[in-house]
């Protein structure tokens, strides 16, 4: 096997792809993102800073590589689903990473999206996407996965899109751990932000969902909304019904979306009381190293954090695709 595969990190955030990819053994080579705290955050962990707009970069300077890495954001496709080919994507950043892969030619391509994107435009997007792709020489193949099945306790899914030159990804294939409880990923010391007791309302019964394991245990008790609520519901964000729930340490954590940028994940901890999760604690249970710099403020790092992946995950998916593309075949 080829011990230095090469990558690019498009779209490449505060460089979680690059880490699950380094800890197969990949090697970066390329990277952009036109987040300037991003930027910055990037170079203090990989010593590399990322070029900016895609838009503005020239393929034929970009490093030859075996994979096109990019976590990109989720365009509406003007004429999705309307017309066929490469124009089809004019006009969207997709167009940005395919004006490459024409160029690079690379053996993989390894995207990652929200899950949004299978239901985007009613399936349209993402079958543009797939078309795309096919039209560029890969074969295409996806799958919605879930960081909580690789060693995260949290409950966020994103799809995984890989295509090869030569053959079609086997996801079945990406090995699952199981599940770990949040209360294993928390510190036992720190500068908490406890509730008080009157600030909050615990359920009387708790038990962990099946799906997703979560543990909804109660909510602050503060409205948001007051116009065209149902019964039951005041406690639920107009957004993402996040901020006000808490959750059972001993079940896993929703998702951190990039909307929130005050931190407010509140959890009941095993002595009963309700506490913000941590920065720290909410780096951690995306998969980051403890020694990962983070020098942005705080808002900024919770978009940061609601924008980047589950790094074990990426892993995982990026140790087959070392496995089944790139072993030898002797």
């Amino acid at each position: 096997m080829d011990k230095n595969i090469r990558f690019t990190d498009l779209f490449c955030g505060v460089g979680g792809i690059r880490l699950g990819m380094e800890r197969q053994g990949f090697e970066c080579v390329f990277s952009c993102d036109i987040n300037p705290e991003c930027q910055k955050t990037y170079f203090e962990n990989f010593k590399d800073m990322p070029k900016g707009d895609i838009h503005l970069i020239d393929e034929t300077k970009i490093p030859m590589h075996d994979i096109l890495c990019a976590g990109f954001p989720c365009q509406p496709f003007s004429i999705s689903g309307k017309q066929k080919g490469f124009n089809d994507t004019r006009g969207t950043l997709f167009f940005e990473i395919c004006r490459i892969i024409s160029h690079c030619k690379p053996k993989v391509v390894f995207l990652e999206n929200v899950k949004h994107l299978v239901y985007h435009d009613h399936g349209n997007t993402l079958d543009v996407i797939i078309g795309q792709l096919e039209q560029l020489g890969y074969h295409v193949s996806w799958k919605v996965l879930n960081g909580s099945d690789y060693g995260v306790p949290q409950n966020r899914e994103r799809i995984i899109i890989i295509g090869c030159k030569e053959e079609k990804f086997d996801f079945s294939k990406v090995k699952k751990v199981p599940r770990k409880r949040l209360i294993d990923f928390l510190d036992t010391i720190g500068d908490f932000e406890y509730l008080e007791p009157d600030e909050y309302t615990l359920l009387d019964e708790t038990k962990q969902q099946p799906g997703s394991g979560l543990i909804f245990a109660g909510y602050r008790n503060k409205s948001i909304r007051k116009v065209g609520v149902r019964p039951g519901t005041e406690h639920l964000s107009r957004v993402h019904k996040q901020p006000n729930r808490i959750y059972s340490v001993y079940g896993i954590h929703p998702t951190l979306p990039s909307q929130e940028s005050s931190g407010r994940f509140f959890i009941l901890t095993e002595d009963n009381r309700v506490r913000k999760l941590t920065l720290n604690e909410c780096w951690r249970i995306m998969g980051f190293p403890e020694t990962y710099q983070k020098i942005s403020s705080s808002g900024e790092q919770y978009k940061q954090l609601g924008n980047s992946v589950c790094v074990p995950m990426i892993s995982a998916v990026a140790f087959e695709v070392k496995n089944q593309f790139f072993r030898d075949k002797n």
